[in-house]
């Protein structure tokens, strides 16, 4: 299994794959940073929505 990686990063062709697996990497880190940055935001809307809901059932007459 190894031999094979090791054949795809001195091959040309492996080269490319190479690349598109740390573009993947790269994406996939910026997305968990953001994700993490927004958290509270989204966390804080939900929980509004929950409590406005919860408050929904009891001006009934």
């Amino acid at each position: 299994m190894m031999e094979k990686m090791k054949n795809l990063v001195v091959e040309e062709e492996g080269q490319g794959l190479v690349e598109y697996a740390l573009i993947i990497a790269l994406i996939s880190v910026v997305l968990v940073g953001a994700l993490q940055l927004v958290e509270g935001g989204i966390s804080g809307a939900f929980n509004s929505i929950v409590s406005e809901l919860g408050g929904a059932g009891e001006g009934g007459g």
